[in-house]
């Protein structure tokens, strides 16, 4: 299942077409108050979220839906701006479509999240001793640090993870790109930078995630 929240009656239904053509099955919302009652009700795989919604916005649906449950988020939005893009994904947003959009390159998008939680979901019970107090459970998306649960974003996760199985192993923007936001990712390099400014935030100084400076990032 997927929460649509979006505005828009004309958007709205475009997306209930293709994602049912796709195999998910939609349900819409046209205020965040209502995308987050959706959203408790139903556990969605996803949500894709316009931020200029009326009442309270995408960027606070976000939040809340972050603060509660890890819930992958989809931006939808009119706003290009680097500013705009920083702070969706400062809030753990996994991926964003500006608008006006291709039905179907939304629908790959949706596809790649759900096919990396399907991969991470088969991979069997696994702790990854990370470093610096932390653990992360990779079957169970659960992280540890010094035996107390740390609330990651999708990506957050995915990016941490990925660090973790090339320990010691200097890797640049574009390979973090390549690996965990898939290969069909266009976007500024500066969502890895994002990332790992969150992961540092939440994790703590002791995580030793270095800069390689000219190259990336290297765990441990």
């Amino acid at each position: 299942m997927v929460i649509v929240v979006e505005d828009d009656a004309a958007i709205a239904d475009l997306l209930d077409l293709y994602l049912r053509r796709a195999g998910f099955r939609p349900l819409l919302a046209a205020t965040g108050e209502r995308g987050l009652e959706l959203v408790n009700q139903h556990r969605p795989v996803l949500a894709i979220v316009d931020i200029g919604l009326p009442g309270i916005d995408g960027l606070e649906v976000c939040r809340r839906l972050h603060d509660r449950a890890e819930t992958p988020v989809l931006f939808l939005t009119a706003r290009d701006g680097e500013d705009d893009r920083v702070a969706g994904l400062e809030l753990g947003a996994d991926d964003y479509v500006v608008k006006p959009f291709s039905p179907r390159e939304l629908v790959a998008r949706v596809q790649a999240i759900r096919r990396r939680q399907d991969r991470s979901a088969a991979g069997g019970s696994e702790w990854v001793t990370v470093g610096g107090g932390v653990e992360i459970d990779v079957a169970g998306r659960q992280v540890l640090r010094n035996g107390e649960a740390i609330a990651l974003a999708t990506r957050e996760f995915d990016l941490l993870e990925f660090l973790a199985r090339h320990r010691g192993m200097a890797l640049s923007r574009q390979q973090l790109l390549d690996g965990v936001w898939g290969p069909g990712w266009d976007r500024d390099q500066r969502t890895v930078d994002v990332h790992v400014r969150q992961l540092r935030r939440k994790l703590g100084a002791e995580l030793p995630l270095a800069t390689v400076w000219g190259v990336g990032y290297r765990l441990g």
